[in-house]
């Protein structure tokens, strides 16, 4: 038996040949689909959509009707609001959510979906614009379409010619080009696309600021440069952040100085152990620390925080008005916002 399971798990160079030609065949497909697409259609797609003042309503049956749910997913991630609308559902009130204004992406790889032809008038009578992306531009669906776009495919990849493999792929991809080429035409920028991705890297990169990941100022009170090693040290036990940051009432500077745990033991390193009772916060601190504007986009702090004179910055305090200190930003907080994926060693 263990031989015979040895046997049948052990990879097959011949079968890993076959998954390319797959996928070889499907992104021919997609080629093909590109210069058979007729340019007028395209064209006139395109400027439905860009004149869209409502949302976008995408429906298919089967494999299409995921493959619309994904073209509609992608449309509002790039800010053209859409949504799925499944056909039966819609024949049993949720046509209730399309209004007039609206435009209507419609998939289907025969053209003949009787779901999505029972639903069409009903659409039509809202004042929809319809646009199909079908397998046969000829079909009832693609004649009925204010413009119908040609997703056919000669066959689908796999035995039998049976399994929609490379005609999902292909309405796909013309949902996906529609998508890219909408937001070229509207000049959707990098900060527009992040709005409605702030979970995301890009959106987090983009819409996130210091004053929203730093310590606000209030956990962290400042000590006397005069201050001793002693009460410092038991200040940044209590503030439980790693740091803590010096300013005497004399002082004109927003700040004086901060001190890291990595201050501390180089400090302890650097003095004996008898001398340890006289030091100071003035003696142990880093002074006139870089700083970093709490309107600044949390991404710019980690330049701030590259290494400079082979020290490590891993904390920043933060100013704001006339150089108020606001709050302290550390490279844990970047790291537990997801905007870099490991932190460096240092202080």
């Amino acid at each position: 038996m263990r031989v015979a399971l040895s046997v049948m798990t052990k990879p097959n160079a011949s079968h890993n040949h076959d998954v390319v030609d797959a996928l070889l065949d499907e992104a021919r497909a997609i080629t093909t689909a590109a210069n058979r697409l007729d340019t007028a259609a395209i064209d006139r797609a395109l400027s439905i959509l860009v004149g869209c003042s409502s949302k976008v309503v995408v429906s298919g049956v089967g494999k299409s009707g995921i493959v619309a749910r994904k073209i509609a997913a992608t449309l509002s991630s790039v800010g053209l609001v859409s949504l799925y609308l499944n056909p039966l559902d819609a024949l049993h009130g949720d046509l209730g959510v399309v209004a007039e204004g609206d435009v209507v992406l419609l998939l289907s790889n025969s053209g003949e979906t009787q779901e999505l032809l029972t639903v069409l008038p009903h659409l039509r009578r809202r004042g929809t614009q319809i646009i199909s992306i079908v397998g046969n531009v000829s079909s009832s669906l693609g004649r009925m379409s204010d413009v119908a776009l040609d997703a056919s495919v000669e066959a689908e990849v796999g035995p039998h010619n049976i399994v929609p493999t490379s005609s999902t792929t292909v309405a796909m991809a013309i949902g996906d080009a529609l998508a890219t080429v909408w937001m070229q035409r509207r000049q959707v920028s990098a900060d527009d696309f992040a709005t409605n991705h702030p979970g995301g890297q890009l959106g987090k990169r983009l819409t996130l600021f210091v004053r929203d990941l730093m310590v606000p100022i209030e956990r962290v009170a400042p000590v006397q440069s005069s201050t001793s090693l002693v009460e410092v040290i038991d200040e940044i036990t209590k503030v439980g952040i790693g740091a803590i940051w010096v300013r005497d009432a004399s002082s004109s500077k927003g700040i004086d100085g901060i001190i890291t745990d990595g201050d501390l033991r180089r400090a302890l390193k650097a003095h004996a152990p008898a001398t340890w009772a006289g030091l100071r916060a003035s003696d142990i601190m880093t002074k006139d620390p870089i700083t970093i504007d709490e309107g600044v986009l949390a991404i710019h702090a980690i330049e701030r925080m590259e290494r400079n004179n082979k020290k490590a910055i891993t904390l920043l305090p933060v100013v704001g008005d006339g150089g108020k200190v606001t709050g302290i930003l550390r490279l844990h907080d970047l790291v537990q916002a997801g905007l870099i994926t490991q932190s460096t060693s240092g202080d």
